[in-house]
């Protein structure tokens, strides 16, 4: 039974995603071997046997089908040994959350989800007053600050600036023009998208809650790291005349495979996969689609633009 698509789990913190991938894995071909399997061949061997004769019974060769033991489980062993399951966008061992996977002809499928540029959603909890080497609560402490002046105000300004100048960045490396209709419409539809490789980009960036010290944060963002992020928080605590120091890092969606969509380890198995293969087929074809789509006529567009530009040149 041919087991091909992407699906997402919940990686849970604390937990390398390699260790992930290979869980499923091993659960997969576990699945798989138990399925029913074709019956042993069968050959045709001379064996003693009686038969009755003229002096009564006689002892001579008889043809009977015997199995090939060389068919046997527990000679040959398992009939899958071997699958592919290929990671997509990779999580931290600190960090949780929704972590895409993609299993024998579906892992071609997440180079055209990188290639597609989709944008990934977090939550990120944060702590005023303290700061860290590698700016997370399990850090070596550097330094202690008041925070008592922070107010949500106060944060909601940073939180602009941030989402501003990133939005800024984005249509740079969107090579988009802010003031044509077409900038407004991709952004409408969510489509902006960097052409090429850029560096980490937010796109939007929110407080959920409020609670000094503690605050939490959802970030909406393209190309990053989960200890880029951890760093975002150690930036406003700065900004903030203060520190801040990250928490948690939880990824709520992954491009259209959102958090309730991803399968708990409980349901790491055979049956409860490939449901969740059959149930995402659609929406990675259509949003592969549209996304892959929108860049391969921009990049056509511009061609075009480039040769016409070649070819004023050269008239001159």
């Amino acid at each position: 039974m041919a087991v091909h698509g992407l699906f997402a789990v919940y990686k849970p913190g604390g937990v390398a995603w390699p260790r992930v991938r290979d869980a499923v894995e091993t659960r997969l071909l576990a699945g798989l071997n138990s399925l029913e399997q074709r019956s042993s061949r069968q050959h045709v061997r001379f064996l003693p046997g009686f038969v009755e004769g003229e002096a009564g019974k006689e002892l001579t060769p008889v043809a009977t089908r015997l199995p090939v033991l060389a068919d046997h489980p527990l000679v040959k062993g398992p009939r899958f040994t071997h699958l592919k399951v290929g990671a997509g966008h990779r999580l931290d061992v600190k960090s949780s959350g929704v972590f895409v996977l993609g299993v024998g002809q579906g892992c071609r499928l997440l180079t055209d989800m990188y290639n597609a540029h989709f944008t990934k959603d977090y939550t990120v909890r944060g702590l005023f007053g303290k700061a860290t080497d590698d700016f997370s609560d399990t850090g070596k402490l550097i330094e202690k600050t008041t925070f008592d002046h922070i107010t949500s105000e106060k944060l909601e300004r940073i939180l602009a600036v941030i989402q501003g100048s990133n939005h800024k960045a984005l249509l740079t490396y969107a090579n988009i023009d802010l003031k044509t209709q077409e900038a407004y419409e991709l952004a409408v539809k969510g489509l902006l998208r960097p052409m090429e490789k850029s560096p980490p980009l937010i796109t939007a960036i929110r407080c959920l809650e409020f609670a000094p010290p503690e605050f939490q944060l959802e970030i909406q963002c393209l190309n990053e790291t989960q200890q880029y992020l951890r760093k975002i928080v150690h930036e406003i605590g700065l900004e903030l005349k203060s520190t801040a120091v990250c928490t948690q890092v939880r990824r709520t969606r992954d491009g259209f495979f959102t958090l309730d969509k991803a399968l708990l380890r409980t349901h790491w198995d055979m049956e409860n996969i490939q449901k969740a293969i059959q149930d995402s087929r659609l929406t990675v074809q259509t949003e592969l689609e549209k996304s892959l789509g929108h860049l391969e006529r921009t990049a056509h567009d511009e061609h075009i633009e480039m040769d016409q530009v070649e070819e004023g040149d050269a008239s001159r």
